[in-house]
């Protein structure tokens, strides 16, 4: 992601907030050697400005200046333990919940969320949720109702070899 402002062009970093503090740490080690900013750069293999930067921050602040900082952002609306309790209703299956089939849809989630943490989620946000939790969506098979397992297995194994006929070489 990058963005411009006038004639110049920033782009974030890459790696967590922890990698870039690490890398600000290792700069702040070069700097109490007397590494001049320029070195510094090349040897991190960043923008010289950032390291002015990092370097003008760490002798107003110290090791505080170059700490890593919250991610800017509006806080998720579930905390991690009641992710936690959410899937485990979910493992629990719908039917559980009250539905009269075992298959979890966005609107019974949702359902679901608003009903044990009274919060509020649109269906369309429900699969990334989902995906935070590390499930992937799933199709069920479609079988008819009245579908006789021990039929079909005896058709398998008596009637059909008895109807393919092998081919002459």
């Amino acid at each position: 992601m990058s963005y411009t402002i006038g004639w110049r062009s920033i782009m974030r970093p890459y790696g967590s907030p922890t990698q870039l503090e690490q890398r600000r740490q290792q700069a702040a080690i070069l700097f109490n050697q007397g590494i001049p900013p320029v070195e510094i750069a090349r040897k991190l293999k960043v923008d010289r400005r950032s390291v002015r930067r990092w370097k003008a921050s760490y002798r107003k602040q110290g090791a505080t200046g170059i700490k890593a900082k919250a991610v800017p952002g509006r806080p998720p609306r579930i905390n991690t333990h009641n992710k936690t309790m959410l899937e485990r209703e979910l493992l629990l299956g719908a039917c559980r919940a009250g539905y009269l089939t075992d298959l979890w849809t966005c609107p019974r989630i949702a359902a679901l969320i608003k009903n044990k943490f009274k919060v509020v989620y649109h269906i369309h946000h429900i699969p990334r949720l989902l995906r935070s939790l590390g499930w992937s969506p799933q199709k069920p098979e479609r079988r008819a109702r009245e579908r006789d397992e021990e039929a079909i297995q005896r058709w398998v194994k008596v009637d059909w070899p008895r109807i393919k006929k092998k081919h002459a070489s």
